[in-house]
């Protein structure tokens, strides 16, 4: 979106993704490759990590909070993720989010 100074509106989307059952060496083979996209996103980036297990060490999952332009650019964001290029993911879900807490 653009502001009336022509500038770009960033809005921010949480993707929740969830692995594939029995998914965690693919996750572990794809790992660095995905870290690394994730550290050239830079500021667009707020926050990323796994989703857990019941146990609280077993990843079957990710969320991501990430500034993007729209909703495509968002979707962009997340196809373009080594892990979702590699085919972890059983579902990718995307929605805009606000920032709450903490207050600024």
């Amino acid at each position: 979106m653009m502001t009336a100074a022509g500038e770009i509106n960033q809005m921010h989307f949480a993707i929740l993704n969830h692995d594939k059952p029995d998914s965690v060496d693919l996750r572990m083979k794809t790992r660095e490759t995905h870290l690394v996209y994730l550290r050239a996103a830079g500021g667009r980036l707020m926050t990323a990590g796994p989703i857990l297990a019941d146990d609280g060490q077993t990843p079957v999952g990710s969320l991501l909070i990430v500034e993007a332009e729209d909703m495509t650019a968002a979707r962009r964001f997340a196809d373009d993720d080594p892990y979702a290029r590699a085919g972890l993911f059983s579902s990718s879900v995307i929605w805009p989010w606000r920032l709450v807490f903490p207050e600024k």
